[in-house]
């Protein structure tokens, strides 16, 4: 299919969309002007399953977790230079030879990005879905400049944070901190800086994702983690929970949950667990007893 527009390096006219390669090429110089085209509309009729399974297109699906999203791009190949001039087969080979040693910045800056976004999953034992939605952020992050002049590390750590938000997977700052060593109020200031810029919509954390985990960590009994999670869900009911930080919640939930049930953990054993202020612990603690009218011993 031709394509009415200027090839920027010759200037040419003659332009090609090669639909099975999903390029723009100039039929002068051989430039890959545009790629990535793909139609990946069916085209051909279903007759009848085995049919259909004959003729549907088959290969890896495009992935956000790979620096070109699982599409290797090329400056044509052997087989494209065959109609050039001398002139334009040197400027072609000039081209190949640009395109294999000098990756692009952002290119450069993805290939680091995803590693250390592989790397966090791994470590923090989080799914594929997590690992492709955080690359898909990344990647729309660099490429509007949103990463540049700031450490890699530290907006890989937010766009996780982000997710694990999004997705309802109950990681704290203090979880990224513990696996970039980066300071988690240095990774929170680029989570909101990359939930403004890139005008995310984050959805507040369940603090009853959090019960399981710190119960088990302050080794209390299935009980108590089901009577912290009704405490909250009643909470939540009464919405005395809107805007209040989860942690602090679950941490009041348990608390209250142990004291009902006569498990003796101080304020300082559960807020030091669950890594918020015994203050924060009290003042929620507080919204319990009064507004589900706990009858708990002093």
């Amino acid at each position: 299919m031709k394509i009415n527009k200027n090839c920027p390096e010759c200037a040419g006219l003659s332009l090609s969309h090669l639909k099975e390669k999903g390029e723009v090429v100039c039929n002068d110089c051989g430039l890959v002007i545009e790629d990535k085209l793909f139609d990946f509309g069916q085209e051909w009729r279903e007759h009848d399953h085995e049919e259909a399974a004959k003729k549907r297109r088959t290969g890896a699906p495009l992935s956000y977790t790979h620096a070109d999203k699982g599409l290797g791009t090329s400056i044509g190949t052997k087989a494209d230079i065959y109609h050039l001039n001398k002139t334009n087969k040197n400027k072609f080979f000039r081209l190949r030879k640009w395109q294999n040693n000098v990756a692009s910045a952002i290119e450069r800056n993805l290939q680091i990005a995803l590693s250390e976004i592989q790397r966090l999953v791994s470590v923090l034992q989080l799914s594929k879905t997590i690992e492709e939605e955080a690359s898909r952020i990344y990647t729309h992050a660099a490429q509007k400049g949103i990463v540049k002049g700031r450490s890699t590390e530290t907006i890989v750590a937010a766009v996780i944070y982000i997710v694990c938000r999004n997705y309802e997977v109950p990681k704290t700052l203090d979880d990224l901190e513990s696996a970039t060593s980066i300071d988690k109020k240095e990774i929170g200031r680029n989570y909101r800086y990359v939930v403004r810029e890139m005008n995310i919509r984050v959805t507040q954390s369940d603090p009853v994702n959090y019960v399981s985990r710190y119960v088990s960590n302050l080794e209390l009994s299935q009980k108590t983690h089901t009577t912290a999670i009704r405490l909250l869900e009643k909470a939540q009911r009464r919405e005395i929970t809107s805007g209040k930080n989860p942690l602090g919640l679950a941490a009041a939930a348990i608390y209250a949950a142990s004291k009902l049930n006569e498990e003796k953990r101080t304020q300082n054993e559960i807020a030091s667990a669950i890594g918020v202020t015994e203050v924060t612990l009290r003042n929620r603690y507080k919204d319990f007893v009064e507004s589900l009218k706990l009858k708990i011993a002093a």
